[in-house]
């Protein structure tokens, strides 16, 4: 299973260089000089451990006095990251959502850190293994659980899901205009037999569907959708990016890497948000250098090269945000 992790060099050079990044602060250049420094140091954290690609390419450059705690919801990722720790007592591993990073962080006596790093979305692995629940191009049980030794499948969901309950979902997490259509096929469906297997799912949304996307399996905002819900993503990722912003130090950077609109838009907000808390002082009688700085700003917005894509077709939707605590 070739799992290659997506802007990874941009990622790692914005949390070593944290302190010398500005807007126009090219990060590949900046990863060229890695090697130069010698090694640094630092608590960060990730996020979204995965198999562990970021948190690997970090660990090559931070010194025996630095420490890294990696969250993942899936069993599978932590039987990875145990590993890893085993190898490296650098690596501290928490089984449970990055929303409650906070808490874990805090009854680890850990108040602040360096850098935190995320990568939205699913897993290679997760999406090329059918027995997940996650893929329309491979049969398996309906399942789409992060964490599938708790909480409710995407079977079960459906199965007692309303037609507006089913509608609304597919319309704000999928972003499908076609939500209605696809929310009655589903109820005719399930009236006469459960679903069970994500093909079944796949085939009744196609053929609810009347004009196809070109290029895009028309399953894919639906299985997004059902994705996102199933696991409380965007509520999760609310939640982690605003305990992110309390948890880094001065110059402490956030970099979020994201694969649709709904995330980044989230992530946008989440930083911009600090900044729009001055607009307060709109109108005061205040002196302009007693009007507190923002405790965000953001910094970089970066795409993949095109050299990236053609190794890496996964990340061709993907944008990475960095932003940086004020200092």
């Amino acid at each position: 299973m070739n799992h290659k992790p997506v802007l990874l060099k941009q990622t790692i050079s914005s949390l070593l260089f944290r302190k010398s990044i500005k807007k126009n602060t090219n990060l590949l250049e900046k990863y060229s000089l890695i090697k130069q420094k010698g090694s640094f140091n630092g608590i960060f954290v990730d996020g979204t451990f995965g198999r562990g690609g970021h948190t690997k390419e970090l660990l090559s450059f931070l010194d025996s006095d630095s420490m890294v705690f990696v969250f993942d919801k899936d069993p599978e990722a932590i039987v990875v990251a145990n590993d890893l720790a085993k190898q490296d007592n650098r690596v501290n591993v928490i089984h449970n959502s990055f929303a409650c990073i906070k808490e874990e962080l805090y009854s680890r006596n850990v108040n602040y850190v360096d850098g935190i790093m995320l990568d939205l979305g699913i897993s290679s692995p997760q999406i090329e293994r059918g027995e997940r629940g996650f893929s329309f191009m491979r049969d398996g049980p309906l399942d789409m659980r992060m964490d599938n030794t708790k909480g409710i499948t995407v079977s079960d969901w459906i199965q007692k899901a309303s037609l507006n309950e089913i509608k609304d979902v597919l319309s704000n997490y999928g972003e499908e205009r076609f939500a209605l259509q696809i929310a009655k096929a589903i109820i005719a469906y399930r009236d006469k037999k459960p679903f069970t297997s994500t093909f079944e799912l796949s085939e009744c949304i196609s053929k609810a569907i009347p004009i196809r996307e070109k290029c895009k399996h028309p399953a894919t905002r639906s299985f997004q959708a059902l994705r996102i819900h199933i696991n409380n993503e965007l509520l999760d990722l609310s939640k982690c990016l605003k305990s992110s912003i309390d948890l880094l130090n001065p110059a402490g950077v956030l970099s979020v890497i994201s694969f649709h609109s709904l995330e980044d838009r989230i992530v946008k907000k989440s930083i911009n948000s600090d900044l729009l808390k001055q607009n307060v002082y709109i109108d005061l009688p205040i002196y302009a250098k007693d009007i507190p700085e923002p405790s965000m700003r953001s910094v970089l917005r970066i795409f993949p090269s095109k050299e990236e894509i053609n190794e890496n077709p996964r990340s061709r939707s993907a944008v990475l945000r960095v932003s940086q605590k004020s200092y």
